[in-house]
């Protein structure tokens, strides 16, 4: 009978089979690891450079692999932009039912508000010929018409004539509020 000098010095060829075949068990499971640590961490990193440096960290036998299920983020890339999409759509759904947040405070307003009632920040600028709020993108006002950015046209003033029998009247002729009688 043949005796060979196998793996950590064992010479029964039983013992030796078993531990080399726990030797490529334990080997296929950390290359296991390490792919499992490559694939979970390209569902879960965005970057390259750390998707990198976690599967680096898993070639260290199952140490690597552990301390990444330690700091790997908690949640996929995938699931990240679904809720950032469900959160976009509700709040377009409540933009079309009139629900509106200060965007400095975050308090309720109406989409008609001028300012803010918790902050006091101005929200839009009244339109300068009906008063209306208005949206800082609008170029014209869409319920007088009026340009905006255009300060509107001053009131013309008519002066009234005075008929003759004013002038006849007693006392020096009357002036307007605010200037001096000419001597």
């Amino acid at each position: 009978m043949l005796l060979v000098q196998g793996i950590f010095g064992i010479k029964n060829n039983t013992i030796n089979l078993v531990v080399e075949l726990l030797i490529l068990f334990l080997v296929v499971i950390w290359l296991a690891l390490v792919y499992w640590t490559y694939a979970d961490a390209r569902r879960r990193i965005a970057d390259p450079m750390l998707i990198g440096c976690a599967t680096a960290a898993s070639l260290f036998p199952f140490i690597g692999t552990i301390v990444y299920m330690i700091v790997r983020p908690p949640e996929y890339l995938d699931d990240v932009r679904e809720r950032d999409l469900e959160m976009q759509a509700a709040e377009a759904r409540l933009a079309e039912v009139g629900y509106h947040l200060c965007p400095h405070c975050d308090y309720e307003v109406e989409k008609d508000f001028l300012r803010c009632p918790s902050c006091m920040r101005k929200l839009k600028d009244p339109c300068a010929n009906c008063g209306k709020p208005l949206d800082p993108s609008w170029k014209i006002c869409p319920y007088c018409e009026a340009e905006i950015g255009v300060a509107p046209p001053a009131p013309r003033r008519t002066r009234r004539r005075r008929s003759a029998t004013a002038e006849e009247s007693v006392g020096p002729p009357a002036t307007e509020p605010g200037t001096q009688p000419v001597s």
